[in-house]
This record gives C-alpha cells, sequence and structure tokens, in this order.
C-alpha cells in the first residue's frame, strides 16, 4: 500500500498563490478564491485580496464567500490578520486600539468559518496577546504567529515572542512555520532573473552552489552596501536577506510543541537534487515524531518572477507535497 500522510494533517492552498489572477481583474476575486475549491477543498485566505471592506469586513462580502466555497464543499482554514500599529506617521496606536483594529478581522474569520487568524512573529505582543484571549476563547479560534524566511529560533526578535506564547500555554495562541526557512538551495528560475538583471557572475556562481556557507551572505550584504544592486531588481535581491531561509528542519524540534500550523512555501516546481521536495520529507518527518495536527498550505511566492497559471503551479505543487510528506513520515 502506498504511503499516506497522517488523518490530522490536512493540505490546503493559499488565495496568496492566485494574486496574479486577482490583479489582473478578469474575474471577481471571490470567483477566484472560489474557484480554488477545484484543486483542494481547505483554502487558507489573504482577506485584504478578497474584502473590499478590510480590515473590517462587512457581513455580506464575509457572507458571499462563505456560501460560494460551502456551495463546492470547501472551507476556509486561516486568515491572515493585519495589524497596522500607526493611525498616522509617528503616532502610534494604543493596546486598546491596537485590540480594536483587530477585533472585527477576528469577527470575520469566525463568521467566514475559519478556525484561526495569522499574523508575522511578534507584531501582537504579551500584552495584546493577553487582551485577545477571552475573544480567541469565546470564538474558539486560534491566533498563530507566523515564523519565515530568514527568521529562526535563536535570530533577533523570535525567541521572546516565542518566550511569550510558551508562557501563555494557550491552544489559542500558537505557532505557523513557513517552510521558506528551510531551503538547501535556491531557486533556479530565481538565480535567472538575478542573472538577466546584471547581478555580478562571481556571486550569483556562490548563490547556485554555496547557499548555506556564510560567507555567501557575507558576500550578498557586501554587493547591496556596495550599492551596486541594480535598481530595477532591488526588491526582488531583497529576497536573500528577508524571505530566503537557510536553517534545517532539526531547528524546529525545540518549538514543535508550540507549533499549529505550516506554509509550504515553493517558489518553482525545479526539484533537482530535491530542492522542493526535501525540506517537505524533513517536515513530514519531524512532525511524524510529534503529536501535530493541523493545516499544511501550498503557498506559492514565485509569481513575483514567473508567469505561470495559478492553478496549475499549485495543483502539481500539491501532488508533489503530499507525495513527499507521506514519503518523509
Amino acid at each position: 500500500m502506498a504511503n499516506e500522510i497522517p488523518g490530522g494533517w490536512t493540505l490546503c492552498a493559499s488565495s496568496f498563490n492566485w494574486v496574479p489572477d486577482i490583479v489582473a481583474a478578469r474575474r471577481t476575486a471571490r470567483d477566484i478564491v472560489s474557484g480554488i475549491a477545484d484543486s483542494v477543498r481547505t483554502v487558507e485566505l489573504e482577506p485584504g485580496l478578497v474584502w473590499r471592506s478590510f480590515p473590517a469586513p462587512q457581513d455580506d462580502e464575509v457572507d458571499a464567500l462563505r456560501e460560494s466555497l460551502a456551495a463546492k464543499g470547501a472551507r476556509i482554514s486561516i486568515v491572515g490578520a493585519s495589524l497596522d500599529d500607526f493611525t498616522s506617521p509617528g503616532t502610534r496606536r494604543s493596546q486598546k486600539e491596537r485590540l480594536d483594529f483587530l477585533v472585527p478581522q477576528l469577527q470575520a474569520a469566525h463568521r467566514v468559518g475559519a478556525h484561526g487568524v495569522r499574523l508575522p512573529i511578534g507584531q501582537a505582543g504579551p500584552e495584546l496577546l493577553t487582551l485577545l484571549q477571552p475573544l480567541l476563547h469565546r470564538l474558539d479560534m486560534v491566533l498563530y504567529e507566523e515564523i519565515q524566511g530568514r527568521q529562526a529560533p535563536g535570530s533577533p526578535g523570535v525567541d521572546p515572542a516565542l518566550e511569550a506564547i510558551a508562557a501563555l500555554a494557550d491552544d489559542h495562541v500558537r505557532v505557523l512555520v513557513d517552510i521558506s526557512m528551510l531551503m538547501p538551495a535556491l531557486p533556479p528560475t530565481y538565480l535567472e532573473e538575478l542573472r538577466r538583471g546584471g547581478i555580478p557572475a562571481d556571486l550569483l556562481a556562490r548563490l547556485e552552489h554555496d547557499w548555506l556557507d556564510p560567507a555567501t551572505l557575507d558576500a550578498v550584504t557586501a554587493l547591496l552596501r556596495s550599492g551596486q544592486v541594480p535598481p530595477r531588481i532591488h526588491t526582488l535581491y531583497m529576497n536573500l536577506l528577508i524571505r530566503f531561509g537557510r536553517s534545517e528542519a532539526a531547528d524546529l524540534r525545540g518549538i514543535m510543541p508550540l507549533v499549529g500550523a505550516f506554509h509550504l512555501k515553493f517558489w518553482d516546481l525545479h526539484d533537482d537534487g530535491g530542492r522542493v521536495s526535501q525540506p517537505l520529507r524533513d517536515v513530514a518527518a519531524l512532525l511524524s515524531r510529534s503529536s501535530f495536527t493541523g493545516t499544511l498550505t501550498s503557498e506559492w511566492g514565485g509569481h513575483e518572477w514567473l508567469q505561470d497559471d495559478p492553478t496549475e503551479m499549485t495543483r502539481r505543487h500539491l501532488a508533489l507535497a503530499e507525495a513527499a510528506l507521506s514519503t518523509g513520515v
């Protein structure tokens, strides 16, 4: 019998994968998100792409999305929340104002049928987490704090946030791990964009063959500080310092009791050397030694530079992910 992923693991797809289609606006955002149900039955929602009334979503928008997904037998898993800490440049919101900013989002997430919302790791802070707990319990929802890219246990700002979550000892406040932390090699399509953009050949060679060498990151930083990164690819280049991680699955062992969800981030589907599938197998092996139950969401970041069809990319990735996870168990 072929291996299967455990019953408590739920494969999902993020509406973020369809950003190019939503921006093109040839169909309504609601129709595009509802169409995800043709590929997978559980959807993680980026509400700012779908609800015009976000960050205070109106009931009619929320209900329309819930009903259109339900008609296809699909549902929302997690809703990406937003916390704008400033009312104007230089004027920070009070804790009460921060709470008031988030409450409508939690209520909308509950109304749409989600089991949780998501914020970046450490943004809420211990005081706001404590203020949110009664509402999370009343709605029976989970607030996930997401760790991704260059972030990792032990990196600046991450450990205090993890410690705050652990101190709450509350299953309604958990960690979401984005496996952009676990990149054994860089995506070849990304490297090709850097080559076309004019990045020096010697640095490109190091990025291709020695991504995990700390000296490579030093060289990346040195080029940025020299001012020689071509302006047209400056944003793309910053992925090397922010969105592309260099951790190993073993680095997550100590925080697994806090983890309730994963983003299976992928950039392209070139899997030579296991650059896409090996982190998935590593995660599966890690999870199989824990009591994890939760969502594992396909999230495509490569549409920043690729023009591929989001639906086709997501379906292929979900198939690859299921095979790799089942092998790694």
